[in-house]
């Protein structure tokens, strides 16, 4: 199988942009060399029974020696932009002070990305937050979003000059409720009050730092971005619908509505109050900030069905596919999602800048036939054509990944990579639907 598009579509144009996405703690390695502190996921990695096998960042990808080799990796799969995230910890000391040699290995990187053609999509944080601010609070601190202003006032004057796009946060959702809420993630706390304050002080240096880096780079980009999933309701029981009503608001109102409507979901002042975060007065003024663009990172979907204790519990469809994380397959809810969202808000441009599936990969005779991975590509990009078609200004797509690479708390365990990664060897091997998506991208008239 292949992956197309309709002969007439606007993702076929030369200003839709197509392109891979990364991120610092899981591909780069090095993360004692050059001065680069320890953070807050060298920190749970070392921590007995929080990632699967024991496995740590340490060498992973080894992307901080193989860039160049990297670079040209990117650059063979024909695409447009390449997404990456700038470590924390990497560049700036305990005093706020520029790391030099950090700094460095993102110049020489962007310079090399430029010079071959690829524009530059960068994340200031993609959930690798300096210890030394653990273990002042973190995201419970509120002052960890000032010293985020400081940083990326910090590296958006060091390194704007190479970048078309950046966004502050990487899947908020993620950072605080896994991180502080559940447990399942850096740096492992786990009560419901935590996460949603840790989520709005994130929000909160968001929308701190977008004037910063719009007055140090007035010519890029500037947004965030968010994870959804589509929410189904188990059945068409009215508890099963309020079920899902409740998931939805919690994962993805929670954090839209603050950026484009200044406010968090009503519906939680009357169902759960104790969601709500402390706010101070002018917040909602703060995060609510005009941005250029809205990232979208969409995997799945969910089914829930009332639960009195918790008011949703998801529970497993039968019948479907699932990923070898266990993730269901559904484009028709990521088209979906994408049309109602336009719907409920005035949405900014949106890029789509994770989309991808883990699938158990296996390397033979020198090769990678990760049927799965075609199919699930050529699925969600035609559903992202069929949002556009329904009226959704949808301006780019990133495949998520680049190459395999340490997925979290799954450890090496989990392979999502276009390029298949020996971790032993460090060699890379571009997959079956790497080429695939190759072959689409070089489809399109330049």
């Amino acid at each position: 199988m292949s992956i197309t598009l309709p002969d007439n579509s606007i993702m076929l144009k030369p200003n839709f942009t197509f392109g891979v996405a990364t991120a610092s703690f899981q591909i780069e390695g090095a993360n004692t060399e050059d001065g680069r502190l320890p953070c807050i996921w060298d920190t749970f990695c070392a921590t007995p029974g929080k990632v699967l096998n024991g496995d740590d960042g340490s060498v992973a990808c080894d992307h901080y020696h193989l860039w160049k080799e990297d670079v040209q990796l990117i650059k063979s799969l024909g695409v447009d932009a390449y997404r990456l995230s700038i470590a924390w910890p990497r560049v700036m000391d305990e005093q706020g002070k520029p790391n030099e040699k950090g700094l460095n290995f993102y110049r020489n990187l962007m310079e090399e990305l430029k010079a071959n053609g690829l524009k530059v999509y960068a994340t200031l944080y993609h959930w690798d937050l300096p210890q030394h601010l653990e273990d002042k609070g973190g995201w419970l601190n509120r002052e960890t979003a000032y010293r985020f202003v400081e940083y990326a006032d910090l590296v958006t004057k060091e390194l704007g000059s190479w970048v078309d796009s950046w966004a502050t946060f990487n899947e908020p959702f993620c950072a605080a409720l896994l991180g502080y809420e559940v447990g399942v993630h850096a740096p492992g706390l786990a009560k419901p009050e935590y996460g949603r304050q840790a989520a709005h002080h994130i929000l909160l240096a968001h929308g701190m730092a977008v004037p910063v880096i719009r007055k140090n780079c007035p010519n890029s980009d500037v947004g965030i971005v968010l994870n959804m999933n589509r929410t189904y309701a188990a059945s068409d029981k009215a508890e099963d619908q309020f079920a899902a009503l409740v998931r939805e608001t919690l994962d993805n109102q929670f954090f839209i509505e603050p950026i484009l409507n200044a406010q968090y979901p009503k519906l939680l002042e009357k169902v759960l109050p104790h969601y709500l975060p402390n706010v101070l007065p002018g917040d909602m003024d703060i995060i609510s900030q005009p941005i250029d663009f809205m990232g979208m990172n969409f995997y799945t979907c969910n089914h829930n069905e009332y639960d009195e204790q918790n008011l949703y519990r998801d529970i497993k469809k039968e019948g479907v596919e699932y990923t070898d994380i266990g993730w269901e397959v559904a484009p028709h809810a990521f088209s979906e999602l994408l049309i109602n969202l336009n719907k409920q808000y005035n949405l900014p441009p949106m890029f789509i800048t994770e989309n991808g599936a883990a699938c158990a990969d296996e390397l033979k005779a020198g090769e990678v036939d990760d049927d799965q991975r075609v199919r699930y590509l050529h699925g969600h990009i035609n559903a992202v054509n069929d949002a556009i078609e329904a009226g959704v200004d949808i301006r780019g797509y990133f495949a998520w990944s680049l190459m395999d690479n340490f997925e979290w708390a799954e450890g090496y365990s989990k392979r999502f990579g276009l390029t298949y990664v020996d971790y032993e060897t460090q060699q890379r091997t571009v997959k079956r639907s790497g080429y695939a998506y190759r072959d689409l991208l070089l489809s399109r008239a330049k």
